[in-house]
C-alpha cells in the first residue's frame, strides 16, 4: 500500500505538466505554420521605392503609398500567409492613378489577428473618404471591419473574398475575382450574397487567377492565369476607381 500510494502521489505531482506540454506544442506548431508563407518577389520590392508620382513611406502600421490624391484613401489588408509587400505593385499603381493606399502589416501575416488595425490607420490621417480593401482572407476581414464600422467607411472592395456579416445598404461594395481562380471557395462566395447590399457589384476578371492580385508567385491550388500580373492588377485598379 505504501508503494502504491507513493506512485500515485508521484503521478499527481507530474500530471499537471501534460496540459502545459500540450499548449507549448500547439504554440510551436502554430509558429512553424505561420512562418511558412508566400514571399514578395523582386518586382514587389521595386514598387516599394518612391518615384515622382508616389511617395512610399514605411509607417508603424505598414506602408503608405502617397500619390496625388488629398481626399481619398484605401486601407488594404493582405491575404493570409502572404508577405504584405507582395501587394506593392498593385498599390503603388493605384496611388499613382488617384487614390492613396495604406498597406497594413498583419500579425503572423493573418488578418484575423488584426481586423481592427484600420482604427489606428484612420486616426493618423485626415482624408475625406475612407475605403477598405483586402485580398482573400484579408478581404474577408476587411468586409467584417466595414460591417462593424459602416459610419467610417464609404466602400469595401473584396479581392477574391466575400463578407461573413451583413453590410450596410449605403456601403459601396464590389467583389472582384479572376475567372481562373482555383483557391476562392465559390460556394461560400455564393452564400455570402445574402450579406451584400442590393447595389453591390461582382466583377470577374477574365483570365485572372487568385494570386496575381499580388506579386508572390504561384499559390498552391490556384488556376493558371492567362493574363499577366500587370493586366490583372490594372483591371483591378480600373474597377476600384470606377466604383469609389
Amino acid at each position: 500500500m505504501d508503494k502504491a500510494y507513493k506512485r500515485q502521489r508521484k503521478m499527481k505531482k507530474w500530471i499537471w505538466l501534460i496540459p502545459i506540454a500540450a499548449i507549448l506544442l500547439t504554440v510551436i506548431a502554430f509558429l512553424v505554420y505561420a512562418e511558412q508563407y508566400y514571399h514578395a518577389d523582386e518586382s514587389a520590392l521595386e514598387a516599394l521605392k518612391s518615384d515622382a508620382a508616389v511617395s512610399v513611406v514605411k509607417t508603424d502600421y505598414g506602408w503608405l503609398f502617397d500619390g496625388p490624391s488629398d481626399t481619398d484613401a484605401i486601407i488594404f489588408y493582405p491575404g493570409g500567409k502572404v508577405e504584405e509587400t507582395a501587394y506593392a505593385p498593385l498599390l503603388h499603381s493605384l496611388a499613382k492613378q488617384g487614390i492613396d493606399v495604406c498597406l497594413v502589416k498583419m500579425p503572423f501575416r493573418l488578418a484575423v489577428f488584426g481586423k481592427n488595425k484600420a482604427d489606428n490607420v484612420m486616426a493618423q490621417y485626415d482624408y475625406d473618404q475612407w475605403y477598405i480593401c483586402g485580398h482573400s482572407l484579408g478581404g474577408v476581414m476587411a468586409a467584417d471591419y466595414a460591417a462593424e464600422h459602416s459610419s467610417l467607411i464609404s466602400g469595401v472592395f473584396m479581392l477574391a473574398a466575400y463578407p461573413t456579416k451583413p453590410l450596410d445598404e449605403n456601403l459601396r461594395c464590389v467583389t472582384i475575382y479572376g475567372s481562373e481562380d482555383g483557391v476562392l471557395n465559390m460556394e461560400k462566395l455564393e452564400k455570402a450574397n445574402q450579406y451584400l447590399p442590393v447595389s453591390s457589384e461582382e466583377v470577374v476578371i477574365e483570365g485572372g487567377n487568385h494570386a496575381r492580385f499580388g506579386n508572390y508567385g504561384k499559390q498552391n491550388g490556384d488556376g493558371n492565369a492567362t493574363i499577366s500580373y500587370e493586366e490583372q492588377q490594372q483591371r483591378t485598379i480600373e474597377i476600384i476607381l470606377q466604383n469609389k
